[in-house]
């Protein structure tokens, strides 16, 4: 590929029903200020987990653990690698091998020995330790040079789809930080909501006849909301970053999948909300990313649903955004609403958008 710039814009219009499904450190709603009123709020951060659950069960496999236990992660795979090396043995070559590539480890008061922090590590990437430790089961020497830089290389190299787009940080050693290709945006609602309190009961089964009343009296907070929803990926870092067309494409093709139909799981099952987007829209650009929030600045009012209404508004950003931006080098949309777009290709289906979607990037990249 050339040095061409390649961005896909994701964008997507959500409702929910009464919800919690994201909550803050006092159990409400997460909520934002926007345009001048309190909107609904799900953040980048509890999107992203459930989409890269999603990718962990419909992609091939070949997912990255975010874990502080990657000494007994890579300990088991050494002795995968290795029977006759003892469990002791295998923590110890673990615990080495981290040390050696620059990640700093600890022992907890159970006596574990665990990362300092949450570290992101791709399953090709653990292998590759494993195989090099076992090499080394005599010992490894984290102060040999030659040693470091092996063990970093095995770190920095294969990372796989949901390090690539979701990027990884080391603060004991920046050279083994992987910067996201991809940006998720905290989906916000097209409109004002107000939280509201669901009160309820508990009877206890075996309670006395002679005793009245609820075992336990409780209330939930909760809101329900039209979401507008955005991410976006650089393909060329990507393709960078994985260093093969077709596995790039399959990347962007699941990250879509993803977005579309995942969802964050707090309070899923006392709500059951569990919806899919009204609509989605993708744009390959060729200049620079583009977040069309700013259609639902001037809050979205409506007395006969907030769906039909936000949907026409992300159509007819797009074209406003042409005055500063290149327009799209390609527009695929999917609707459940009826309504068309004035500028795109509708699609009659998700598969039939992402595979659409590959075919262009195909010819691109």
């Amino acid at each position: 590929m050339s040095n061409t710039k390649l961005f896909i814009d994701v964008h997507a219009i959500q409702t929910l029903p009464p919800s919690n499904m994201n909550r803050d450190d006092s159990g409400s709603p997460k909520t934002a200020q926007y345009g001048g009123v309190k909107r609904a709020r799900v953040s980048s951060q509890a999107w992203k987990r459930a989409m890269r659950k999603y990718f962990a069960d419909n992609g091939d496999g070949n997912v990255g653990v975010r874990t502080k236990y990657i000494v007994s992660y890579l300990a088991e795979l050494i002795k995968s690698e290795d029977g006759s090396i003892s469990d002791e043995d295998s923590d110890k070559l673990a615990q080495d091998a981290f040390s050696a590539a620059g990640v700093g480890t600890k022992t907890e008061k159970n006596g574990d020995i665990t990362a300092k922090a949450l570290f992101f590590l791709g399953k090709k990437q653990a292998l590759a330790l494993a195989k090099a430790a076992v090499k080394y089961k005599s010992g490894i020497d984290a102060k040999n040079k030659d040693i470091k830089k092996e063990f970093q290389s095995l770190l920095k190299d294969n990372p796989e789809v949901d390090i690539a787009l979701f990027g990884r940080m080391l603060a004991d050693d920046p050279s083994l930080n992987e910067d996201a290709s991809a940006q998720v945006a905290h989906a916000i609602s097209t409109h004002a909501v107000q939280t509201e309190y669901d009160y309820f009961t508990a009877i206890d089964d075996r309670k006395p006849d002679d005793q009245a009343g609820a075992a336990m009296i409780e209330t939930v907070e909760y809101n329900s909301s039209t979401l507008y929803r955005y991410a976006n990926i650089s393909a060329h870092e990507l393709l960078n970053q994985l260093g093969d067309k077709d596995s790039t494409i399959n990347a962007i093709k699941l990250f879509i999948e993803a977005f579309s139909n995942s969802l964050p799981t707090g309070k899923i099952n006392t709500f059951a909300n569990d919806t899919l987007p009204q609509a989605i829209m993708v744009n390959i650009r060729d200049d620079r990313p583009v977040n069309l929030v700013s259609a639902f600045e001037n809050p979205v009012r409506s007395k006969d649903g907030y769906v039909e209404e936000s949907v026409k508004r992300l159509f007819e950003e797009l074209p406003k955004s042409e005055k500063f931006v290149h327009k799209p080098v390609l527009t695929l949309y999917l609707t459940q609403t009826g309504m068309t777009a004035n500028e795109g290709k509708e699609e009659g289906s998700l598969a039939n958008l992402v595979d659409e979607l590959g075919e262009k990037l195909s010819n691109i990249l």
